[in-house]
C-alpha cells in the first residue's frame, strides 16, 4: 500500500507538471526530444511527460531597448556620437527561437552598421537637420533584416547627436548670433509697427478734427440761416402787421362814410412825412396847390374825424 501511495503522488506530480497555462501576450515554444513540436498561444495545454519540454517563453508585446552612443563619422569627416532606441515586437516566436542566437546583441550591432552607413552619406548640417529622414532609413532597414528573426522592428529614434566639443561651441555661438538677430528684427518690427499706429493714430485725429471744425460750420451756417429766416420771418410779420393796420384803418374810415376830404387829409400826412427827409426839392400834387383848398379839406377833415 505504501509503494501504491507513492506511485500515486508521483504520478500526480508528473501530471500536474505536465499542465501548462499561457498567459495574455505569452507564446511557449515546445520541443519534443530536442526538436521542435509547436507554439503554444494563451490558454491551458498539456504537455506528455519526460518527452516535451518548454523550450523558450516568449512575449508579444512591443519591447524598447535604448543602445549605447554608438561613434559614427559623416561625409564631411566630422566625428560624432549617437545613441539610438528601437522599439520593436516578436511576431514569430519559432523563428525568434530558433533564428539567432542572441536577438538583442544582433539588432545592436545591426542598428550600429546601418547607422554608420547612413550617416557616412550626410554632411554634418544635414544631419543634425534629418532626424525623421534617418529614423525611417533605419526603420525600414532593421524591418527587413530582422524579419528571419522573426521580429519586426516598429520604429527607430535618434535619442541624441552628440559632435565634438569645438562643433558644438561653434553651434552655441550661430545659435547665439541667430537669437541676437531675431532680437533684432523683432525690435525693428516693434518698432515700425509703433510708428505706424502712432501715424495712424496722427491721421485719425487730424480726420476727427477736420470732421469736427466741418460740423461746426455746418452748424453755424445753420443757425445764420435760422437767425435770418426768423428776422425775415419778424419783419414780414411786422410789415404784415402795419398793412393789416392800415387796411383795419381805411376799413374804418370807409364805415365812418369818409368823403374825399379825408382822403386828402390823409395825403397832407404823408405829404408831412415826405418834407421831413432831407430831400431840396419836393413835388406838390397838383390837388393840394391851391391853399384854399387845403384848408377847406382840413375843414372838412376836422368835422369828419370829430
Amino acid at each position: 500500500m505504501v509503494v501504491v501511495v507513492v506511485l500515486l503522488v508521483i504520478v500526480v506530480a508528473l501530471l500536474a507538471t505536465c499542465i501548462k497555462i499561457v498567459p495574455q501576450a505569452n507564446a511557449y515554444v515546445i520541443e519534443r526530444l530536442g526538436a521542435y513540436q509547436q507554439t503554444w498561444s494563451v490558454g491551458l495545454h498539456f504537455k506528455m511527460p519526460l518527452f516535451d519540454r518548454v523550450a523558450k517563453r516568449v512575449t508579444l508585446k512591443e519591447q524598447v531597448v535604448d543602445f549605447a552612443p554608438q561613434p559614427v563619422i559623416t561625409k564631411d569627416n566630422v566625428t560624432m556620437r549617437i545613441d539610438t532606441v528601437v522599439f520593436y515586437q516578436i511576431t514569430d516566436p519559432k523563428l525568434f527561437t530558433y533564428g539567432v542566437e542572441n536577438p538583442i546583441m544582433a539588432i545592436e550591432n545591426l542598428t550600429a552598421t546601418t547607422l554608420r552607413n547612413i550617416i557616412g552619406e550626410m554632411e554634418l548640417d544635414q544631419t543634425l537637420t534629418s532626424r525623421e529622414i534617418i529614423n525611417t532609413k533605419m526603420r525600414a532597414s532593421l524591418d527587413e533584416a530582422t524579419d528571419p528573426w522573426g521580429i519586426k522592428v516598429n520604429r527607430v529614434e535618434l535619442k541624441n547627436i552628440i559632435p565634438p566639443a569645438e562643433i558644438q561651441n561653434a553651434m552655441e555661438k550661430q545659435m547665439k548670433a541667430e537669437r541676437e538677430r531675431r532680437e533684432a528684427v523683432t525690435r525693428a518690427e516693434g518698432e515700425k509697427k509703433a510708428a505706424i499706429l502712432e501715424a495712424e493714430g496722427l491721421k485719425e485725429s487730424a480726420i476727427l478734427k477736420a470732421e469736427a471744425e466741418k460740423q461746426a460750420t455746418v452748424l453755424q451756417a445753420e443757425a445764420q440761416k435760422e437767425r435770418k429766416i426768423r428776422e425775415a420771418e419778424g419783419e414780414a410779420q411786422a410789415i404784415l402787421s402795419v398793412q393789416q393796420a392800415k387796411a383795419e384803418g381805411i376799413r374804418v374810415l370807409k364805415e365812418a362814410g369818409a368823403d374825399e376830404a379825408v382822403i386828402r387829409l390823409k395825403s397832407l400826412e404823408a405829404f408831412e412825412k415826405v418834407a421831413d427827409g432831407q430831400a431840396t426839392t419836393i413835388l406838390m400834387p397838383a390837388e393840394l396847390q391851391g391853399i384854399a383848398s387845403v384848408g377847406s379839406t382840413l375843414a372838412q377833415a376836422a368835422k369828419v374825424i370829430k
